[in-house]
């Protein structure tokens, strides 16, 4: 039953993170933003002006790595403060004199860029193979040229870097810090409601009754802030087409494309044929739940049901890591190791309380272990999200292992992939340790009801919602509450084709992800997914060849395109097959449940 949230002062110390792996006090904080403000401004000093030459260029580049390191761990280290508790007024203060100070320096730093693209390209050329580790900084430069604003331009918006940033924290503190949320009532009896007893119990409960009164509360609440965040969220989108436009895209599409280094070929079939190939599959496990619990009608406020959540144990945290454990023993003993330091050494933030951001992430800052937040729940489900943050962790120490601090950014079609992976590694595991119907059904709908439901169907109906905010935006129009509500719910009511009721509320989902301040993030959970369902299949198939080669994928970090990283685990992208593959593969997935549920019940 949900309860109450504690205040972050009381909740027990073992559930929480242990910061001190990247400053072990507030004076080793401030001392390294001293030193990263320090060596801005001999950079600056030092080669201003001067960029014209092999050992310049390298030179400068070197001192600009250990820049990034630092602002890598401070940053990391003001924004994981904030992350568990956006009430605490000192966390935000650190985290806005961080941005502020970010701002200065990437403004100061802006002539590293402009020099080196106005130098002779074989000089460019020549800097990259000097240097292994400044090699893919200086590709990049090469690669943005095309789209470079003039020097004083790229210093101004740098400058305005902190700024620019803004909707996404005032998103964040409208939605951790002033929705205050009001218990409901059902039958008499009062019921504590919240964003976090929301999205980690309210939506999962059994309760029909319980289950939409709170989606039906939590609705009211997001209703009030409706106007705020939209006007938030056009904020964004306007600064998103401002830069596209002066950086010579035609559409903001293509210009948030470009970092990710894929064509919107890939990104409109990814859209466009789940949403036209796996809805027909996911109304039928629609229709499946709805006969399961003997439901009046299926609405989206019973989605999230579990198909037999009468077996689904309780996970304690410690239970949690023999079933990771097992399933990741697969990936190498280094891989495991990094899982177990992750529980022994507080990785990973369990608590939940006030204030604290809402879902989970897994932060990689470089010179540092990685960080995971979640916000345990004891049900099986939390143990595919550890698993997928998990590996997050695992591929960033391998990158930041064997690559420079320049070479780690995976491109964000790609870096779900390792994540997703490790979910499908733990249903692979837990099918091999019992043999059970109903055990097997259990494992195969949390497969479906978390894994591809959450990356194939949530974040890919943002991804269609998001492209047709973008589209109104690419033609001069604007977004306003109504009308991001009626996208919503357009898009919704097309993949869910009458079979689910799209009640009230429902079009207000929108408000509840902050994917949408991070460019185009939310398609590239299911591009990822794609991805890790082939490699894992192969991985069943041939074994530790393919094992290898992932492991090797992992290593690669930001030295590869998506296309290149997939092609290194036996996977091509450039082709509709993968993508329908996987889709087919859920409809099998859904076939065998519907099989299970029949023989179940006899």
């Amino acid at each position: 039953m949900a309860k109450e949230l504690k205040d972050r002062k009381d909740v027990e110390e073992h559930l929480t993170w242990d910061l001190s792996g990247i400053y072990s006090s507030e004076e080793d904080y401030n001392e390294a933003i001293k030193e990263l403000k320090d060596l801005a401004i001999e950079i600056e000093k030092e080669f201003k002006g001067k960029l014209n030459s092999l050992r310049n260029i390298n030179g400068c580049l070197d001192k600009l790595r250990k820049v990034r390191e630092l602002a890598d761990l401070t940053g990391n280290y003001a924004e994981l403060s904030l992350s568990v508790d956006h009430t605490d007024s000192d966390n935000m203060d650190r985290y806005m004199r961080f941005t502020n100070i970010m701002s200065g320096i990437s403004s100061s730093l802006t002539f590293i860029d402009s020099e080196i693209m106005e130098a002779d390209e074989s000089l460019i050329d020549e800097a990259i193979k000097e240097s292994r580790e400044n090699q893919p900084y200086l590709q990049d430069i090469k690669r943005a040229k095309a789209h470079a604003l003039h020097p004083e331009g790229e210093r101004v918006l740098a400058a305005l870097s902190g700024s620019l940033d803004a909707p996404y924290s005032i998103y964040e503190q409208a939605k951790m810090a002033d929705m205050n949320f009001k218990s409901f009532t059902v039958d008499g009896k009062e019921y504590p409601l919240s964003f976090v007893l929301f999205e980690n119990e309210w939506e999962y409960e059994n309760d029909t009754k319980l289950r939409r009164a709170a989606f039906e509360e939590f609705s009211a609440k997001l209703r009030e802030y409706q106007n705020t965040v939209a006007a938030t969220y056009q904020t964004q989108v306007q600064k998103e087409k401002t830069i596209a436009s002066l950086r010579g895209f035609d559409s903001v599409i293509d210009s948030l494309l470009f970092p990710q280094k894929v064509h919107r070929e890939l990104y409109d079939r990814q859209i466009d044929i789940i949403i036209e190939k796996l809805a027909p599959h996911m109304r039928k496990y629609a229709k499946l739940l709805q006969k399961i619990h003997n439901l009046d009608e299926m609405t989206f406020a019973d989605l999230k049901l579990a198909v037999d959540p009468e077996y689904e144990p309780r996970i304690s945290i410690e239970e949690s890591r023999k079933y990771i454990e097992g399933a990741l023993s697969v990936l190498g003993e280094d891989y495991l190791e990094i899982v177990k330091r992750a529980y022994d050494e507080r990785w990973i933030d369990f608590a939940q309380n006030k204030g604290k951001s809402t879902g989970a992430f897994c932060s990689t800052p470089y010179g540092a272990h990685p960080y995971i937040l979640s916000s345990w729940n004891e049900k099986m489900g939390e143990v595919f999200v550890l698993a997928h943050e998990l590996g997050h962790a695992g591929h960033f120490t391998f990158c930041n292992e064997n690559q420079s601090v320049f070479a780690t950014r995976v491109s964000t079609y790609f870096v779900e992939a390792p994540s997703t992976m490790n979910e499908m590694l733990l249903a692979n595991y837990l099918m091999k340790t019992n043999n059970e119907a109903r055990f097997k059904r259990w494992v195969l709908s949390a497969l479906i009801s978390h894994t591809y439901y959450h990356n194939f169907v949530t974040h890919l109906l943002e991804a269609a919602y998001q492209r047709e905010v973008y589209k109104i935006i690419d033609k001069g129009g604007s977004v306003q509450g109504e009308k991001l509500n009626e996208i919503k719910r357009e898009v919704l009511e097309r993949f869910w084709g009458g079979q689910v009721k799209i009640i009230d509320g429902a079009e207000l989902t929108w408000m509840r992800q902050p994917h949408y301040y991070m460019g185009l993030y939310p398609y590239t959970y299911s591009a990822g997914l794609t991805i890790a369902t082939e490699v894992s299949k192969r991985i069943l198939r041939e074994g530790q060849p393919a094992v290898d080669d992932w492991r090797e994928v992992l290593k690669a970090g930001g030295t590869k395109t998506p296309v290149e990283l997939a092609k290194m685990a036996g996977v091509d992208i450039t082709t509709d097959k993968p993508l329908l593959n996987t889709i087919d593969h859920i409809g099998n997935i859904i076939d065998e449940i519907i099989e299970l549920t029949e023989k179940i019940e006899g």
